[in-house]
């Protein structure tokens, strides 16, 4: 590889994982918007319609990834995720109904979603190292601060419409960027890296094993503590700390721009301590965090805990990517499971939710109900010594 060409790398990958996470930090926070405002949907409509889009979601993040896996290349996969985004874009912008838009969601929603995964695929396959994966994550968080404001922003100034013309330009920028990525692998001289022969059936079959099902359960949990504190710090600020519910917005608001330089710590250790060390810190860090919610007094002390909160889904999002990239060996299937935690972990949080509603006061019993879990994966890793295996 060339002086320039790893020059224009160095540029293009940020640029890239910032954008494809980008326009999905935009689009989830007002797709319920654009379907009620654009096409009428009601409340059960608008429902249906995001649980048909996240069903398209979850196996396009199985398929594909597994696809890409048996070929060996990320990148061709990446740039047809990258027409599926514009094509998406498009048809919401002109089909006439609401059902339309629902078929638009189901088969064009999905692949876009896969973008980041087929990102972080490529970086592991083509041997870069743990601290530039979980550098690149860094970027994809700062994505998720920004996309949300930057949405809710354009729709309030302007209208719902005008929230299309940006994740347009945001899908126009990502297919660029994935055939910006391939023209380099080909300036550079590069073969297209071998097969894997990896499958979603092996991948799942490894599932029934020891180690690998208590990956995936491990960090299912984690992912799902945040989800559930995630959902109700609204009203637990409300309605347990009587306090004006800003104190919510300040409060996570603090933790995702804390997040960023947790995820660039975590990135600076990740290759010089093991990967059961972070993940015991991160969940000491959780299970502290949790703990303390549940019992704060005031809004002040829910904001001042944010540092904990922080390093905690640093080292879940950070950590818990390379861990998967190296006990599920085919980096696309390794990237889309971890990908798919977070969409398990969301239904498990609303059972959490749903059975802390018999606790005196619903809110703090999620909270400490998060502490008790972060508090089993501790005990778990440290008595099953989960960790990363040597390289060979």
């Amino acid at each position: 590889m060339t002086t320039a060409t790893a020059g224009r790398d160095r540029v293009l990958w940020p640029l890239a994982a910032w954008f494809w996470a980008l326009q999905f930090a935009v689009l989830n926070p007002i797709l319920a918007v654009l379907l009620v405002t654009l096409y009428g949907a009601s409340d059960a409509q608008t429902g249906l319609a995001l649980a048909a889009y996240n069903l398209g979601g979850f196996l396009a993040s199985l398929v594909i990834p597994a696809a890409a896996d048996r070929r060996g290349d990320y990148l061709r996969p990446l740039l047809l995720c990258g027409a599926s985004g514009v094509a998406l874009i498009g048809a919401l912008a002109v089909v006439p109904a609401l059902p339309f838009a629902v078929v638009a969601l189901v088969l064009l929603g999905g692949p876009p979603g896969v973008g980041s995964t087929l990102l972080f695929a490529q970086l592991r396959h083509s041997g870069a190292s743990p601290e530039r994966v979980v550098r690149t994550r860094a970027i994809v968080s700062f994505a998720w601060v920004v996309g949300p404001v930057l949405a809710t922003a354009v729709t309030s100034a302007f209208s719902p419409a005008a929230a299309l013309v940006l994740l347009a330009a945001t899908a126009a920028v990502n297919l660029a960027t994935a055939l910006l990525l391939l023209r380099s692998r080909r300036r550079a001289g590069l073969e297209r890296p071998a097969a894997t022969g990896a499958s979603p059936l092996a991948a799942l079959a490894r599932l029934r094993t020891g180690r690998p099902l208590l990956v995936v359960g491990a960090f299912t949990v984690l992912q799902a503590t945040n989800v559930a504190t995630v959902t109700i710090a609204g009203l637990y600020v409300a309605r347990s700390l009587q306090a004006p519910i800003v104190w919510a917005g300040v409060a996570l608001g603090a933790a995702a721009l804390l997040e960023i330089p947790a995820l660039l710590l975590v990135g600076r250790l990740v290759g010089r301590r093991s990967a059961r060390a972070l993940v015991v810190a991160g969940c000491v860090a959780g299970t502290l965090y949790y703990a303390l919610v549940a019992v704060a007094p005031n809004p002040v002390v829910f904001v001042a805990l944010q540092p904990l909160n922080a390093v905690f889904f640093a080292v879940v999002a950070g950590v818990g990517l390379t861990v998967f990239q190296d006990v599920f060996h085919a980096p696309g299937i390794a990237s889309g499971l971890f990908t798919n935690t977070r969409r398990i972990g969301a239904v498990l949080a609303s059972g959490l939710i749903a059975a802390a509603a018999v606790a005196p006061d619903t809110y703090r019993a999620v909270y400490a109900s998060g502490a008790a879990a972060t508090l089993a994966v501790l005990v778990g890793v440290l008595v099953l010594r989960l960790r990363r295996p040597a390289r060979s």
